[in-house]
């Protein structure tokens, strides 16, 4: 039965590398226009991550214009991620930082972890 679900899982993305709660990252996405695919980049926080195997995501939090909070969840091993890339890790003591969408301005910075 191994062999099987193995057979059927989809393999690691090595462009994904271990990812933290509070951690700054740069999610570059390719996206498909028409005939053309392009990739967009998506900066944010790392709000909580879902360790689930195969169904992996992890959940992007940042503020857009007009101050206007944007989240997306990605698949850890979905092959529509090119790259991401870890700008900072934060000092948090939570596994869910769902406190950050109430908060705005200096209250929703995290401690940069060194």
């Amino acid at each position: 039965m191994s062999e099987l679900i193995k057979a059927i899982e989809p393999p690691v993305n090595p462009n994904v590398p271990q990812l933290r709660v509070g951690d700054g990252v740069s999610v570059h996405v390719k996206i498909k226009e028409g005939a053309r695919e392009r990739v967009q980049e998506f900066k944010g926080t790392v709000l909580f991550v879902h360790n689930n195997g195969a169904t992996s995501t992890f959940t992007v939090r940042r503020v857009a214009s007009n101050g206007i909070g944007v989240e997306r969840t990605f698949l850890m091993r979905s092959p529509r991620l090119d790259k991401v890339v870890v700008d900072r890790h934060s000092k948090v003591r939570r596994a869910r930082l769902y406190f950050l969408r109430e908060r705005t301005g200096k209250s929703a910075r995290l401690k940069q972890k060194f």
